[in-house]
């Protein structure tokens, strides 16, 4: 990991957000479950945060924990046959959850871009990356296709695709998994969305190239004053990346604050496990500290605090009910009984 996550400003804040900027995304209490007549899925189980033009907000932790639903139902991207969303949802001033679905089409790729996972899903594979991106320049913008092949051709250079007028005609096989990449980040800048989403974009690649793809990511972010969420269950990836970071468990924000404070002293025995777990350099020859068991199946979770029965430090209390937020001075949370502070909004 390296020292760039020191360039955050001590209220955790990029350097690139202004003072009093009002958010770009607001969240407030966002619950989703999936229903199916065998089941009920408690996926995000009441989050709230907020996002800033500039800023990177990094939601860290395991697979299940519910970081992609989280991203997900920020664009209503669920199956409306069985997630169930309730909450509130804000994007630049307007409520998500109550938009028709005309308006939802216009706000995605405009407002609001994705980066996903794996960009061989992602892309169509029977057109080529240079049709993909001036369609979408075409069908958002309105623009002829003359002036959409052009931007094509500019975002792929912006992206630092090398060959990038020969890659215009390239199909995404032919690609390899950093340039599919670097074309899906092209595709989702395509319409200078205010808000990217980044669902665990370089968790296929190599460690070179994902190095390559962050430090592109953090550069066009700070060069068009984007907010960016970005989910990863990698420590590393987002000690590089993030201004904030939200640790989640089981559908829950069970810490926030500045990247910097929280890899240096977690407040929360699941952070800190985390932080434990993660290989580097100088453990060479030591024994992993990893967690043990198993997260929460989230059909039923367990009463009180989800990490209880994985905790170290577990106690009586820690099961008879879910902690609340604790607030640890202006702009840390975590939900453990052991924070000694009073209980406040998140």
């Amino acid at each position: 990991m390296s020292n760039s996550i020191l360039a955050a400003s001590a209220d955790g804040r990029s350097p690139n957000i202004e003072s009093g900027t009002a958010p770009i995304v607001e969240v407030q209490d966002l619950r989703v479950r999936f229903v199916t007549p065998e089941a009920t899925v408690y996926a995000v189980n009441g989050v709230d945060f907020s996002l800033h033009p500039g800023e990177v907000l990094c939601i860290l932790g395991e697979s299940g924990s519910g970081k992609s639903v989280t991203l997900r139902a920020l664009q209503r991207l669920l199956p409306e046959n069985r997630a169930e969303i309730e909450g509130s949802i804000r994007i630049d001033g307007t409520d998500v959850l109550t938009m028709s679905k005309p308006e939802l089409t216009a706000m995605r790729g405009t407002k609001v871009a994705m980066i996903f996972q794996e960009p061989m899903t992602a892309l169509d594979p029977v057109y080529t990356i240079g049709q993909q991106i001036a369609e979408t320049i075409v069908r958002h913008e309105g623009v002829d296709r003359n002036t959409a092949a052009a931007r094509a051709l500019e975002l792929l250079e912006m992206v630092q695709i090398p060959s990038a007028k020969r890659r215009l005609k390239s199909y995404p096989h032919e690609l390899s998994g950093g340039l599919r990449q670097r074309a899906m980040i092209a595709l989702a800048l395509s319409c200078r969305p205010r808000v990217l989403l980044a669902d665990e974009p370089t968790t296929a690649l190599d460690a070179t190239v994902q190095i390559q793809i962050l430090l592109l990511l953090r550069s066009l972010q700070r060069e068009m004053g984007m907010g960016v969420i970005f989910v990863t269950h990698d420590v590393g990836v987002a000690g590089e990346i993030a201004d904030r970071l939200a640790v989640m468990y089981a559908g829950r924000f069970i810490e926030t604050g500045p990247t910097v404070d929280v890899i240096r002293k977690p407040l929360h025995p699941y952070a800190e496990g985390l932080l434990n777990s993660t290989v580097h350099g100088s453990m060479r020859g030591k024994r992993l500290n990893a967690i043990p068991g198993s997260p929460p199946n989230l059909e039923s979770l367990p009463p009180g605090c989800s990490f209880a029965p994985r905790c170290a430090y577990v106690e009586d209390r820690c099961v008879g009910a879910v902690p609340p937020p604790l607030m640890v001075g202006t702009n840390r949370m975590a939900r453990c009984v052991r924070v000694k502070t009073e209980p406040t909004s998140c």
